[in-house]
């Protein structure tokens, strides 16, 4: 799992898999601060965690390249993007391999620089009756990658752009460990851009170790 904040989604994860509700195993937690306040969480339930800081690396392809390499050396099937805020190009074969959560319906709200409380000022501003989020593939490109699953949340008359947040988040925590089952079961298919969810299963007690 890839994180620069304060970890709220990668602490759902590891209480759903300790719960035996999410038959997945993390591998390894990548923070892109030391600062960041979920490398506290990987710690707690005995996660390898490392830091990886863009400052350190002369281009976004060279801090890329920091990030899959210790994917690599980890073994993961599959990169979990967490509230990660840093473009990381993504290398040949972990195409199809990333995945991340977005709080909003992309393409709506979208890109360089909405991320977080942005995301829901602008849905505010907008006057928009239904925001919701999105998982999608991680393509090189900020929000822009194929769409594997989306969940509308509705906006009430009163609400802040905390309330909001609060809202979108409680469906996060059902969205993104159902598509993480998903992906475990086999069951999404991604072809020439687009993203199909089939019926397909893998072997009993299979796990899918995620980063």
């Amino acid at each position: 799992m890839l994180i620069s904040g304060g970890g709220r989604t990668l602490k759902n994860l590891i209480e759903l898999i300790a719960e035996d509700q999410l038959p997945v195993e993390i591998a390894l937690v990548i923070a892109s601060s030391d600062k960041a306040g979920g490398l506290a969480h990987a710690a707690a339930a005995g996660i390898p965690h490392s830091v990886v800081q863009r400052p350190d690396y002369a281009s976004d392809e060279l801090f890329g390249a920091a990030v899959f390499s210790r994917c690599r050396t980890a073994g993961v099937d599959l990169v979990v993007m967490a509230g990660w805020l840093k473009l990381t190009p993504v290398p040949d074969d972990f195409i199809g391999r990333v995945v991340n959560i977005h709080p909003s319906l992309l393409p709506a709200f979208g890109g360089q620089g909405m991320y977080g409380d942005r995301v829901h000022k602008a849905v505010l501003a907008r006057g928009c009756k239904v925001t919701g989020l999105t998982v999608h593939y991680v393509d090189n490109e900020y929000d822009a990658g194929p769409i594997i699953w989306q969940m509308p949340v509705p906006v009430f008359d009163d609400d802040t752009s905390h309330t909001l947040a609060d809202r979108v988040f409680e469906a996060e925590k059902e969205a993104y460990p159902h598509v993480l089952r998903l992906l475990q079961a086999g069951r999404v298919k991604l072809a020439e851009g687009r993203v199909r969810i089939g019926r397909g299963h893998r072997a009993a007690g299979s796990e899918m170790p995620a980063e």
